[in-house]
């Protein structure tokens, strides 16, 4: 029998004791043993911190990012032998897409992320200049940095690509090593992946290693600056949160945890409406895709009393048209649960059920079982399982009991005050949701609901068609909850990333904030050249370079003809009786002429290196300017950003983002704000993202 090998210290290894076999979920043939008894997993520890650690240390947000994207490419090259894989774990095609091309967009989306907001510099300073004195000359700013730990990442059975993507792609961009540790149930198939990605030499040396099998006693190694993060059950993942060691070093811990996420159909809905087909639709997914294998499956199915029968003859009649089987059958639509053991549970889970409170509407048996397939008799196969609840608020076990398979309870409520206490009698949840076409009702759920989840979809007929539906955590939002769910965070764009960085806040004069940050603040010294900033290319403008320009007395006639020109003829511009009663006491011009004058006055109008405006951030009209007044403007280059290539014919730029300060004839700052240009670079380089 093959032997699944772990990746430490820059060698593939297997342990030497009692191996755990793995079995093929369809078939129940043996496949690979895993042993990780007697391997130096401590001393991976030291080898990610001391290796791929200092590598990644050194690398910028964006090269971060760029290797992140090219690794990405790397594995959509290969998915498809990651799919023959997959189906060993009982897998159809489509939960498989879910779990290895939805991992690896992951990685793209983070990519991107960072790509656009990250700079191209090791530290990351988090926010703008914080003033602590009256002159300006004492202030502070919060910045991050790498930690010079590991991310311990231990991960469940049902993911085991998308669950490792989805952690691997912030601990990387913070600039930390990863050591993965995946269930061994599907444990060959993260294999797999990693090893795709050891062979490409795309990753540092160091920054990704795996157990295979247990982790032995590196929770006693571990050390203050490391993390580690936990995704499976909340019994395993209390046990792990109260080990000593992380307790005595304050380890950063972060547990996501299956949780009984419920469905609610509104008390508006009729059977007439689309969004009760909808409802229908989304809890029949849920429940069959991945076998019910999700930690974001609907488990509670929460209705109004009155519609009980139309939903439960709905959802059964739905039901019934999936088949069970083989996946490499076109005509299956579920496929096994991951091993003989997790189908023990549930249906031990199921019993429970039943003796607590629940009937069985359809499934509850492995008797009641029709399986498609010749070599699929003996795999790990459970019944797709409707229960029923009559009274759930007599019977919490429906609120406290997770059968981890295609397992739900359906269960009735007499008003939507109710429908919101059997919500939060989850005690925590990883997602929610909400059908209904009432704003009104939508809005009393929400706001009554939102303290218990992580995540709340609100469906209707608008939202339906471009829905990712109830179970798919995004990389932009949240995935986590309070409670049972774990209580911690993991997603959600950047937050994500900042958990793997020590936040720190520094103070200071401006100027040594400004040298600490490697970004311009205001207060800072600027320097003034005579060659004009838009006249150079991006390796020639300095941080702090600054632009003091001629100045502009704002007369009437410029705000009548910007207000022809614009239409926009607001009172306080062109009304004088108005605008003499309104608080400025006369007329004012227009924000947005300040803004175009102010950029008449810094821009240097030949052919030159600046390529396009890119953008403005945090503009703010400070004072108003009225008939009279003369501005002046003082650009400066606040920060860099260098973008690389994406192919060789592409004209090399980066990213300059300048402060602009709007003054009056007092010296008063009158409009604040940032413009972002693109700016060509004297040399070019050739992408990184281009991989065999």
């Amino acid at each position: 029998m093959q032997q699944l090998y772990s990746y430490l210290s820059g060698g593939w290894m297997y342990g030497q004791g009692k191996a755990r076999e793995i079995h093929h979920a369809i078939t129940g043939e043996p496949l690979y043993q895993v042993c990780s008894d007697g391997l130096p997993l401590a001393a991976s520890l030291n080898y990610a911190r001391e290796t791929g650690g200092k590598a990644l240390a050194q690398m910028t947000f964006q090269q971060r990012a760029q290797m992140m994207k090219a690794v990405a490419k790397h594995l959509l090259a290969h998915k498809e032998a990651l799919y023959d894989i997959s189906y060993q774990t009982g897998a159809t095609r489509n939960d498989s897409w879910v779990d290895i091309e939805g991992g690896i967009a992951t990685l793209f989306s983070y990519a991107g992320l960072a790509g656009r907001e990250l700079p191209d510099d090791t530290l990351w300073p988090e926010d703008e200049l914080i003033p602590l004195s009256k002159q300006a000359q004492f202030a502070a700013r919060h910045v991050l940095t790498s930690r010079p730990g590991v991310a311990l990442h231990i991960n469940a059975f049902n993911f085991p690509c998308w669950g490792m993507l989805e952690k691997l792609a912030p601990t990387w961009l913070a600039g930390m090593p990863a050591i993965i540790k995946p269930a061994t149930a599907t444990a060959q198939l993260t294999q797999a992946m990693v090893k795709l990605m050891i062979d490409s030499g795309l990753v540092p040396e160091g920054a990704l290693q795996l157990v295979c099998g247990g982790v032995g006693d590196m929770f006693d190694h571990l050390d203050y600056q490391d993390a580690v993060t936990f995704t499976g059950s909340a019994q395993t993942g209390q046990k792990l949160r109260s080990h000593p060691r992380l307790l005595e070093k304050s380890i950063a811990f972060t547990m996501e945890a299956d949780s009984l996420n419920c469905c609610v159909l509104g008390e508006d809905v009729t059977p007439d409406m689309p969004e009760f087909a909808l409802f229908i639709k989304e809890v029949c997914r849920e429940m069959t895709s991945k076998a019910g294998q999700k930690c974001t499956a609907i488990r509670r199915i929460i209705v109004p009393a009155a519609r009980i029968a139309e939903v439960q003859q709905a959802l059964l009649q739905r039901l019934a048209g999936v088949q069970i089987g083989d996946p490499q059958l076109e005509q299956v639509r579920m496929g096994a649960l991951v091993d003989q053991e997790q189908r023990d549970d549930v249906q031990q889970k199921v019993a429970f059920l039943l003796q607590n409170g629940c009937e069985a509407l359809c499934g509850g048996a492995l008797d009641k079982l029709t399986i498609a397939g010749e070599r699929a008799q003996e795999g790990a196969f459970y019944p797709i399982t409707l229960l029923y609840c009559a009274d759930p608020f007599a019977h919490q076990a429906v609120h406290g009991t997770e059968a981890f398979g295609p397992v739900a309870t359906l269960m009735p409520y007499q008003s939507t005050q109710q429908a919101i206490e059997l919500a939060l009698l989850g005690q925590g949840s990883l997602a929610g949701s909400l059908i209904t076409a009432d704003e009104a009702l939508a809005t009393r759920f929400i706001r009554a609901t939102a303290c218990a989840h992580g995540r709340m979809l609100v469906l209707d007929r608008h939202a339906a068609a471009e829905s990712t539906g109830h179970g798919s955590p995004l990389p932009l939002l949240v995935h986590g909850g309070p409670g049972r769910a774990g209580g911690g965070e993991e997603l959600g764009g950047l937050r994500a990333v900042k958990h793997y960085m020590q936040r720190t806040a520094i103070q200071g004069s401006p100027a040594m904030l400004a040298a600490i940050g490697r970004e311009w603040v205001r207060g800072a010294k600027a320097v003034e050249e005579p060659v004009h900033p838009f006249r150079k290319y991006f390796e020639q403008l300095q941080i702090g370079e600054s632009l003091l320009t001629a100045r502009r007395t704002i007369t009437e006639a410029d705000i009548v003809n910007f207000a022809c020109l614009s239409g926009d003829h607001f009172y306080a511009h062109m009304d004088k009786i108005g605008a003499a009663e309104s608080l400025f006491g006369e007329r004012v011009a227009h924000g947005y002429f300040v803004v175009s004058a102010a950029a008449g006055l810094f821009v240097d109008p030949g052919v030159g290196p600046v390529i396009a405006n890119y953008g403005m951030e945090n503009l703010r009209f400070i004072e108003p300017v009225k008939i009279g007044d003369t501005i002046q403007v003082r650009l400066t280059c606040k920060k860099k950003i260098r973008k690389p290539q994406k192919t060789a014919e592409d004209r090399p730029h980066g990213v300059v983002v300048w402060d602009v300060q709007v003054f009056n004839q007092h010296q008063q700052a009158v409009a604040l704000y940032s413009i972002l240009t693109l700016v060509a670079r004297q040399e070019g380089d050739f992408p990184a993202v281009d991989v065999p």
